[in-house]
């Protein structure tokens, strides 16, 4: 679970470096719209990795499943809350000055918002597994690896088609959105316990 976790994770930071087009326009207009995105999400990529990073340190084996559930319910809704808060800095930002920048603007805006929806219903599974039973946790949480695939498929799909082009050369340039191709690894507890 923890690498698929993480290429879920990656996808999404993908996505922000992978806006395409080919472009007539100015290097200098895909670098100030490329800023205009890239510096208020900066934050929302360090949320999705300190959420990570709390999930990785959430279970030693011995943690005790409520305290389990409760840090990754409490990852999983931040790491949805950064993710539409990336595609309301998106829609912010409006389309990059690109051939197609318009129509990739929108598709990357309702990926992210897809992607909020699918960690807040993965935070509503993880919130409803029975702690009591550190063997049926363990099964639930093994079966949470299903819906991060899922996610993982979505983000690899819509990043396909967004993969090259001035815009995400542009994006690569900016602070923010650098280096977010890695995001700390998650906790992967199914794997843990199974």
């Amino acid at each position: 679970m923890n690498k698929k976790l993480v290429a879920a994770l990656s996808g999404g930071a993908a996505l922000m470096l992978a806006l395409t087009g080919c472009s007539d326009d100015s290097s200098k207009k895909l670098d100030d719209w490329a800023k205009t995105f890239c510096d208020p999400a900066q934050a929302q990529f360090k949320k999705i990795q300190d959420a990570n990073a709390a999930m990785q340190t959430a279970d030693d084996g011995t943690t005790d499943s409520k305290k389990v559930q409760q840090t990754d319910s409490a990852a999983f809704q931040k790491i949805s809350d950064a993710y539409k808060s990336l595609a309301s800095s998106l829609s912010k930002a409006g389309p990059p000055p690109s051939d197609n920048g318009e129509a990739a603007q929108k598709d990357a805006v309702k990926e992210l918002n897809a992607l909020s929806k699918g960690y807040a219903d993965l935070k509503k599974q993880v919130d409803g597994l029975d702690t009591g039973d550190k063997l049926k946790f363990a099964d639930g949480l093994r079966d949470l690896s299903n819906g991060i695939n899922k996610l993982n498929k979505q983000s690899e799909a819509a990043f396909k088609k967004l993969e090259s082009g001035d815009v995400g050369k542009a994006m690569a340039g900016q602070k923010g959105c650098q280096s977010q191709n890695a995001p700390a690894s998650p906790s992967g507890e199914a794997s843990k316990k199974s």
